[in-house]
């Protein structure tokens, strides 16, 4: 199973959808000027309104995914030392008689 979204790694960022991806963002668009708008889209203009707002919009939410990311792992990697801390020289603790 392919990812819905996928970028290079160059710096002329591409962002492609598999054909199932696209083809269920189409018919999302036909649907939504369906209910909201006074006049139809057709399949052609509905894929070259997603292809705009693709190559529009799809960079500046792909930036804010990779900044979500970091900040998460940033976080998760400073709770690092906590999740994996082991005390050090504890055998001459556990050997100590009881009084």
């Amino acid at each position: 199973m392919r990812a819905p979204l996928s970028a290079p790694s160059s710096n002329d960022m591409t962002i492609e959808f598999s054909k199932e991806t696209r083809k269920a963002a189409v018919s999302s668009i036909e649907r939504y000027f369906d209910a909201n708008m006074d006049e139809k889209i057709g399949n052609v203009a509905a894929d070259a309104l997603l292809q705009f707002f693709i190559e529009e919009v799809g960079p500046s939410i792909y930036n804010k995914a990779v900044a979500d990311v970091q900040t998460r792992m940033q976080s998760r990697v400073m709770e690092l030392d906590v999740e994996v801390y082991e005390d050090e020289f504890r055998y001459w603790n556990k050997r100590q008689p009881k009084r």
